[in-house]
Formats: structure tokens, C-alpha cells, sequence
């Protein structure tokens, strides 16, 4: 069997996504896929992020990182996208480079490929699931084929509520 074309193409502010997506790119490989790790063009202005220094650290951290292109979409037998939450919505910067897919789109070329998505943000109730669900909706109107990520459980004492976000490990395991 021929091994799988995985493109994982993801946005990160910080390095958050920048870790999930290494060790989704680890994980494939592992599994015996043919793996390209990229990231979409950072499109914030420079005084943006110079402003945060954890932004511009993961800048410099990550400034040997392949940049996105629909070519890798093209590529790709499966495509996993990865995007901060953005109250409920992909980064702006992941969103730009999904739009500038339409010429694959009108040419048929995104349909039938697996998708799924990864996500996470600064807070419990940040909008994950409905980040997700955006992406997903790309992927529907794509024809593609989506692999949901899986939703950890937890055990919990009813009435119990988190005080800090659960720390889960790549690939949205519970820890044990």
C-alpha cells in the first residue's frame, strides 16, 4: 500500500498550534505517512506583534517553517488545518489562505480528500467547537470527507466545574 500524503497547515500566534501541529506531523509519520508541515502567512502589521513578545518570539522561533500554498492542499490525500480560536471562528489568517483555494475548488480538486481540524484557545468556553464546525462547513461545501476530531471524556463529580482549561495531550487524548 502506498503510503498517505498528509498536509498539516496550520496558524499560530503564540506556539500553541505551532506544538499540536508537530506532533500531529510526528504522529503521521510515525504512522508511515509522507508529511508537510506548514504554516499560513502571518498578515498582522509588524507593530502588532512586536507589541506581544510571545508573538514575536514564535516568529522568529518558527521562521524556518515552510509557508502554506494551495499546493500542498493539491498534494494531499488528507488535510488537517489548525487555527487559534477566534470567538468561534478561525484566525483570520487561516481563513485567507482557505479562500485563496477556490481555483482547486472550481477545479475539483478539493473534493474527496479527508479533512479535519485542531484547535484551541486561552479559555474553557473560548468557542473550540465552534471553530470546528466552521471549518467543517468549508469541507462540506469542498465535497470533502471529515474526520471529526474525537471529544475527550472526562469523569467529573456532578456539579463539578474546571477552574482552569483540562491540559490534554496532542491529538485531543485525555491524560490519565
Amino acid at each position: 500500500m502506498e503510503p498517505v500524503n498528509v498536509a498539516i497547515i496550520y496558524y499560530s500566534a503564540t506556539g500553541n498550534l505551532h506544538a499540536l501541529a508537530r506532533a500531529a506531523a510526528d504522529g503521521a509519520e510515525k504512522a508511515g505517512a509522507h508529511v508537510r508541515l506548514r504554516k499560513v502567512a502571518e498578515l498582522a502589521p509588524s507593530e502588532a506583534i512586536q507589541a506581544v513578545p510571545a508573538w514575536a518570539q514564535h516568529v522568529q522561533d518558527s521562521a524556518d517553517v515552510v509557508t502554506a500554498s494551495t499546493d500542498d492542499i493539491a498534494w494531499a490525500d488528507a488535510v488537517l488545518f489548525g487555527t487559534p480560536t477566534r470567538f468561534g471562528n478561525p484566525s483570520g489568517q487561516l481563513k485567507a489562505f482557505i479562500d485563496s483555494a477556490g481555483i482547486l475548488w472550481r477545479q475539483g480538486k478539493l473534493a474527496d480528500k479527508v479533512y479535519s481540524a485542531f484547535t484551541a484557545s486561552g479559555t474553557i468556553h473560548g468557542g473550540q467547537e465552534s471553530t470546528i464546525l466552521a471549518l467543517s462547513n468549508v469541507f462540506y461545501h469542498w465535497g470533502g470527507i471529515i474526520v471529526p476530531p474525537a471529544t475527550p471524556i472526562r469523569s467529573r463529580p456532578r456539579g463539578e466545574i474546571p477552574t482552569a482549561p483540562p491540559m490534554w495531550p496532542a491529538m485531543g487524548r485525555p491524560a490519565t
